[in-house]
């Protein structure tokens, strides 16, 4: 007589995959810190001023699917407005 096998035997819990690439959004811009807001756009995207300033006054994603590092980048900048990646990153 062969013994049952045991419940579960075996199968191990797989665990969702780490999230890799991430968007960065621009939720909001007061008028004090334009300027400095502006700025750091223009360093993350390398983008012309004309374009950065587009983006600037019609606040939304700026970079889809970029690394984890890239996305935290602004946030070291001092710029609160530029959302970090824990609240505003979604996964692609």
């Amino acid at each position: 007589m062969m013994a049952a096998p045991a419940a579960g035997g075996g199968a191990e819990e797989e665990k969702p995959a780490e999230k890799t690439e991430f968007d960065l959004v621009l939720k909001e811009v007061p008028k004090d810190k334009k300027i400095a807001i502006l700025k750091v756009v223009r360093t993350i995207t390398g983008l012309g001023l004309k374009e950065a300033k587009g983006m600037v006054d019609n606040p939304g994603k700026l970079l889809e699917a970029k690394p984890k590092d890239i996305c935290e980048a602004p946030a070291g900048v001092g710029v609160g407005e530029l959302t970090s990646p824990a609240t505003a990153a979604f996964p692609r």
